[in-house]
């Protein structure tokens, strides 16, 4: 899927002031009466959605042609809709399917019925989803586009990895399924505050959502409640989905690199178990697609992670990945037993998303029942992982044996770094280990020790005899006694 065009394209479209708050008067003239609105009438309506035929929402005939033909445009009279909200223009190449909008006031919710010259430059330009702008105008900080995506641009101004509604059958042998927002309802709380509900629908179900959103100095917060009513059995139904773009990172063959040294907009999944063990599985560029199920009954959190946030070590000065958000899902509610799943896919390129993560319950998804499900979402630059436990901030691997000596043939060495409180203080009189599940007949040399003139890092170094594995990958993390220092990481042997 393409993933540069479709928000891309809002910095580029001309910006205007915004307003604090209400209807503009010009937008107000093309919107139908006002109407009850709640969270209560929007799950009727998506239940009895669910309970008719799908029908697909068509292509829109007046989207704009291109990406080009986008930039073209100008907002007119769509450059604000109420308080901060902006429209954006459907666009044949990258979100081509129209929804409808409603401004919520007071209880009261009225849809924009009329979308002619809303956007200078074209007769008529329907819109395809909105952005959130900062009370300046100057900048946005949340936008939704196209299918069920959703993206915030975080603490540091800079758009990256996506959220998305739900994730279903993705990664499996049958077509993935991709529900889209077909209506939203859009109600400014604040400032930097709104509530936007939205109707979802599919051919394997219909849900309603609600999204209480607000901007703080070092995040963008979401807390999300949908309530899902399936038409038909779904294999996969992945929740708090999200998609990301990996292609390489300082491990990385220098064959699979162009003249930066990394690329990427998430470096690694984290997860938060249940059972209070951290997980950090490093992100890969597979040669094949690959689904991995990490086992996560109950989670008390996971996302995936930018925890590399040095400029030079992309030296991307056009699109800045140092700078891009990580995203951390916290589940409301016990979400009982499952899976976090990691889908990686090949790539060779930077514009497309290779990368999505989900949860599935072991509970399956039958035709006529209904879900509901809560959590929250935080897009930031802060670690929201991080807990005190020392985390894994690099990874390495390449030929076994001895630096500078001829390689050990059959034998990979795997190289992990690890920050945080939890190490400092300690030397190699401390006790620290490396702690694995590897058979030991395919250990060929294991060692943990702090990396000279970097206090609270420690490095763990382990020589495989790859032909003495069966496993795909391995567990490894850094103990002292009985007592885990640090989380354990999740490192796939094949790449």
């Amino acid at each position: 899927m393409s993933r540069r065009g479709a928000v891309g394209l809002v910095a580029a479209l001309v910006a205007a002031g915004a307003v604090p708050g209400g209807l503009r008067a010009a937008v107000a003239g093309r919107m139908g009466p006002p109407e009850p609105f709640s969270w209560d009438r929007l799950v009727a309506e998506a239940r009895a959605a669910a309970r008719r035929g799908y029908v697909a929402v068509p292509d829109s005939p007046h989207a704009a042609a291109d990406y080009d033909a986008a930039v073209r445009l100008t907002y007119g009279e769509a450059q604000a809709v109420a308080g901060n909200v902006r429209l954006l223009p459907a666009v044949r190449d990258t979100a081509p399917k129209a929804v409808r909008i409603a401004i919520v006031e007071g209880g009261q919710a009225r849809e924009i019925t009329d979308t002619s010259g809303l956007f200078v430059g074209s007769g008529r330009a329907d819109p395809v989803g909105f952005r959130v702008m900062d009370p300046s105008g100057r900048s946005d900080w949340l936008a939704f586009q196209g299918a069920s995506y959703f993206r915030s641009s975080g603490s540091r101004d800079q758009y990256g990895l996506s959220a998305r509604a739900l994730a279903i059958d993705t990664g499996l042998a049958r077509e993935e399924e991709f529900p889209a927002f077909t209506q939203f309802w859009i109600e400014q709380t604040g400032a930097d505050a709104l509530r936007i509900h939205a109707l979802l629908d599919g051919p394997s179900l219909a849900g309603a959502y609600a999204f209480d959103c607000r901007k703080t100095a070092g995040s963008v917060v979401q807390d999300i409640k949908a309530a899902l009513f399936l038409r038909r059995n779904v294999e996969q139904l992945g929740l708090a989905a999200a998609s990301s773009m990996f292609w390489y990172d300082q491990s990385a063959a220098a064959a699979r690199r162009d003249w930066r040294p990394e690329i990427h907009d998430s470096d690694g999944l984290a997860i938060w178990a249940g059972n209070g063990e951290r997980i950090w599985r490093p992100l890969e560029n597979p040669p094949v697609p690959r689904l991995h199920s990490l086992r996560a009954d109950s989670p008390r959190g996971f996302g995936l992670l930018q925890r590399d946030q040095a400029f030079d070590h992309y030296q991307d000065d056009g699109v800045f990945y140092d700078r891009r958000p990580s995203l951390w899902v916290e589940p409301q509610g016990d979400w009982g037993p499952g899976a976090v799943c990691l889908y990686e896919m090949p790539t060779a390129s930077e514009t497309l998303d290779n990368i999505a993560v989900f949860w599935k319950g072991d509970r399956p998804a039958r035709a006529g029942e209904r879900r509901d499900v809560a959590y929250r979402l935080t897009w930031t630059s802060s670690d929201p992982s991080a807990d005190g436990t020392a985390r894994c901030v690099d990874v390495y691997d390449g030929p076994g044996g001895i630096p500078g000596a001829p390689p050990a043939n059959g034998v990979r060495k795997f190289v992990f770094d690890f920050a945080g409180p939890a190490l400092a203080g300690l030397d190699r009189t401390s006790g620290l280990v490396p702690q694995t599940d590897l058979p030991q007949a395919a250990v060929a040399a294991a060692s943990a020790y702090p990396v000279a003139g970097a206090e609270g890092r420690w490095r763990a170094m382990i020589d495989l005899r790859v032909d003495q594995v069966k496993q795909p990958q391995f567990r490894l993390y850094l103990k002292r006694g009985d007592a885990a220092l640090s989380e354990t990481v999740i490192k796939a042997i094949e790449t």
